[in-house]
C-alpha cells in the first residue's frame, strides 16, 4: 500500500536520453524518403561540418537557448546569414523530431532570433560583359558559358546535362536532372523538368562541345578524369573565378548567367511565356514578378479618355 501512495508503483523505467549525435542519425533516417537526395546530402553535410563539432556529444535535452545563441554567433563570424539560416533549419528538424518522440518538451532553437539576411541584389552581366566572357573562355569552358548565357539553365542542370538530352535535329534540350555535391537528382521543381530551345547563337558552341566529349561519355561536360563534375563549386572556384579575374570583370556567381539570360530576353521584348518555360518557372507570373522591372514599355500617353471628364 505504501508503494501505491508514494507513486512508486506507477513509475516507469526511465527513458535513456540520447546525445545530439545519436539522435541526428535517427532524424536523418526518418526523412530519407521525404526529401530529395540532394537536400538530404546538404543536410547531412551541414550537420557534420557545423553542428556535430559543437553538439554531437551533448545530451539533446540539456541544450538551452543560450547555447544555441552562442553557437549561432560563432557561425555568423565565418558564414553568411543565409547559410546560417539553412544550418539552423537542419538543427530545428532534429529538435522537432525529438519533441515528437517525447524526448524534449521545447525546441531551444525556436527561442533564438533568426539572423537577418543581407540584401543582395541580382546583378546581371551587361551584353558587353557577356560577349567578352564567351569570346575569351577556352575550350569546354567557352561552351559551358554559352549554355549558361543562352539557355537560362541552372548551374546544376548544366553539369547534369547528357548528350542523350540534346537534339540537334529538333534544336531542343530536355532538362531531366541536376547534380549537386555528387548527387544526381531531378531538377529543382516539377516545372523544372522541361524541354527548351537551342537558340541559333548557342548551336556552334554545342557542336564544338560535341566534338570534345560526344564520343567520350554520357555527359556534355566532363572533368579531367572523364567524369561529370561533382558540383558546380568545382567549376566556379577552379575556372569561373579565374576567367572573370583575368578579364577584369566584377565577380558574380555562375547563377548570374541565368539571371542575365532572363534579363536580356525580357528587356528586348521576348515573349514572357517562352522565357518562363526556358527558366523552368511554374507559371509566367513568377517570371513577371521577378523580372517586371526589365520590361520595356512603349512611350504612350495613359488614360487619355479622362481628359473629357
Amino acid at each position: 500500500m505504501l508503494k501505491l501512495y508514494s507513486g512508486e508503483f506507477f513509475n516507469k523505467e526511465e527513458v535513456e536520453i540520447p546525445t545530439v549525435g545519436e539522435y541526428a542519425k535517427k532524424s536523418f533516417d526518418l526523412h530519407r524518403f521525404d526529401r530529395r537526395a540532394s537536400t538530404q546530402s546538404d543536410y547531412e553535410i551541414s550537420y557534420r561540418l557545423h553542428i556535430a563539432p559543437y553538439f554531437s556529444k551533448v545530451r539533446i535535452d540539456s541544450i538551452k537557448p543560450s547555447d544555441i545563441a552562442r553557437w549561432q554567433n560563432e557561425l555568423l563570424e565565418k558564414l553568411m546569414p543565409r547559410r546560417v539560416r539553412n544550418i539552423r533549419a537542419v538543427f530545428n528538424t532534429i529538435f522537432e523530431d525529438a519533441i515528437n518522440d517525447d524526448l524534449i518538451e521545447k525546441n531551444p532553437i525556436s527561442r533564438v532570433k533568426v539572423p537577418r539576411l543581407n540584401i543582395v541584389e541580382n546583378k546581371a552581366f551587361s551584353l558587353e560583359e557577356m560577349k567578352k566572357i564567351v569570346e575569351n573562355a577556352d575550350g569546354w569552358l567557352q561552351s559551358f558559358c554559352a549554355v549558361g548565357f543562352f539557355t537560362g539553365m541552372r548551374s546544376g542542370e548544366i553539369i547534369g546535362l547528357r548528350w542523350e538530352d540534346v537534339s540537334f535535329e529538333r534544336k531542343e534540350i530536355s532538362i531531366k536532372r541536376s547534380i549537386k555535391m555528387g548527387v544526381i537528382s531531378e531538377p529543382k521543381t516539377r516545372s523544372s523538368v522541361r524541354t527548351i530551345d537551342i537558340i541559333d547563337p548557342l548551336m556552334p558552341y554545342l557542336l564544338a562541345q560535341y566534338d570534345r566529349t560526344g564520343k567520350k561519355g554520357e555527359y556534355v561536360f566532363l572533368n579531367k578524369r572523364g567524369e561529370h563534375f561533382y558540383d558546380i563549386k568545382r567549376v566556379r572556384d577552379t575556372h569561373w573565378k579565374k576567367l572573370l579575374e583575368n578579364l577584369g570583370i566584377e565577380y558574380r556567381p555562375t547563377y548570374q548567367m541565368r539571371h542575365t539570360f532572363a534579363t536580356m530576353m525580357i528587356e528586348n521584348g521576348e515573349d514572357v511565356l517562352w522565357v518562363s518555360n526556358m527558366l523552368g518557372h511554374a507559371d509566367p507570373s513568377m517570371t513577371l514578378t521577378k523580372y517586371a522591372k526589365y520590361r520595356k514599355r512603349k512611350e504612350k500617353e495613359r488614360a487619355t479618355f479622362l481628359r473629357a471628364v
